[in-house]
């Protein structure tokens, strides 16, 4: 293979968040915002959600992931890059793409934080009732 095709890309997003992912051979180096996966993330839930399309098809070593993140929270961000490795993994190999989507990795969680309303304190929750 060219050097060029060493390399695959994917585009994650959740929330307000996007990920720009690239996967290449190499010894399971994750870096962040030119950054380790271990000073960007404090939780360790942010780093399990990370590593899990790499151990579900067993690559987990075996690839080094460059991510470019920005927008929304670290939580919209670990989500954001799962998917964008997810979407890499599937331009890598094609046979990946039935184990991913079985999970749910493959698909864009669309949920998005709901708007505040005119005249209501949050997104819900209501000013208290006074009949006088």
């Amino acid at each position: 293979m060219a050097a060029s095709q060493e390399r695959w890309y994917g585009t994650g997003r959740r929330k307000e968040a996007t990920a720009r992912v690239w996967l290449m051979p190499g010894d399971g180096k994750v870096t962040i915002n030119k950054r380790t996966i271990d000073d960007y993330f404090g939780r360790e839930t942010s780093k399990m959600i990370l590593k899990q399309p790499l151990e579900l098809v067993e690559e987990l070593g075996k690839l080094d992931v460059l991510v470019n993140v920005r927008g929304g929270g670290l939580s919209g961000q670990a989500g954001a890059i799962r998917h964008g490795i997810s979407r890499a993994l599937t331009v890598m190999q094609s046979d990946y793409r039935g184990t991913l989507k079985k999970v749910g990795f493959l698909t864009r969680d669309s949920r998005k934080v709901e708007r505040k309303k005119y005249g209501q304190p949050k997104a819900r929750k209501k000013f208290q009732f006074s009949k006088r």
